[in-house]
C-alpha cells in the first residue's frame, strides 16, 4: 500500500515537474529564440501588424472590411439583420471577430457591398472586390497589392503626393507567399501606413 502510494505521489511530482515546468520553459525558449518577433507579441504603438486596424482618413491606405463597421447591425432597421460593414467608420463596437455569414443572396449583403462601392467610389478609389468584401475571420491585416494600388489616388490627392512614388512605397512593401507558394503576396497595411508616415514626415 505505501509502495504505491509513493509511487502514485513520485509520478505526480514528476508529471507536474516535466508538464508544468520543463515544458512550457522549454516552449517558451524556442519560440524566443526561432520565432522571437511572434512570442514577443506585436502589439506596438500603432496598433498589431496581426490584426485589421481602423483607418477612417483618406490620408492612410485602408484594410479590407470587418465585422464591427457602421452597419453591421442596424437595429432600427431590423434586430435580425447582419449587414457587411465599412472598416473606414468606426461605430463603437469592439471586441468581436468574424465573417457576416450573408449568402449571395442576400439582400443585405447586396445592400452593404453597394454602400461600400459608393463610398469608394466618393474618395476616389475604383475599389477592388476585397475592399468590398470582409474576409474569413472578419479582422485581416493583409491585402493584395492590387487593393493597396486602387488607393494610391485617394492617398496622394489627400497628402499631396505624387501617385508615382506611392506605387513604389507599395511595391516596397510586397511580401511573397509564405515558403513561395502558401497563400499569395500580400502587404501588411499597418507596415505600410508606418512606411507612408516615415516617408511622408507626418
Amino acid at each position: 500500500m505505501r509502495l504505491h502510494l509513493r509511487r502514485s505521489l513520485a509520478l505526480a511530482v514528476f508529471s507536474l515537474v516535466l508538464c508544468g515546468l520543463v515544458y512550457p520553459l522549454a516552449g517558451t525558449g524556442l519560440s524566443q529564440a526561432l520565432f522571437p518577433h511572434q512570442a514577443s507579441g506585436s502589439l506596438g504603438p500603432d496598433g498589431s501588424e496581426l490584426i485589421g486596424q481602423d483607418w477612417s482618413s483618406p490620408r492612410w491606405f485602408h484594410g479590407r472590411p470587418d465585422d464591427a463597421g457602421p452597419y453591421a447591425t442596424d437595429l432600427k432597421a431590423s434586430p435580425f439583420v447582419l449587414g457587411g460593414d465599412n472598416p473606414l467608420r468606426a461605430n463603437g463596437v469592439a471586441g468581436t471577430s468574424g465573417p457576416t455569414n450573408l449568402g449571395p443572396r442576400s439582400k443585405a449583403l447586396l445592400a452593404d457591398t453597394k454602400a461600400l462601392v459608393a463610398y469608394w467610389h466618393r474618395m476616389g478609389v475604383e475599389p477592388t472586390p476585397d475592399l468590398v468584401t470582409t474576409s474569413g475571420s472578419g479582422l485581416d491585416p493583409d491585402i493584395a497589392p492590387a487593393d493597396a494600388l486602387a488607393q494610391v489616388p485617394m492617398v496622394a490627392r489627400a497628402r499631396g503626393l505624387s501617385p508615382a512614388r506611392l506605387r513604389r512605397l507599395v511595391a516596397s512593401q510586397v511580401r511573397p507567399a509564405q515558403l513561395g507558394f502558401l497563400g499569395s503576396d500580400h502587404i501588411n497595411v499597418l507596415s505600410l501606413d508606418q512606411a507612408l508616415a516615415r516617408m511622408d514626415g507626418r
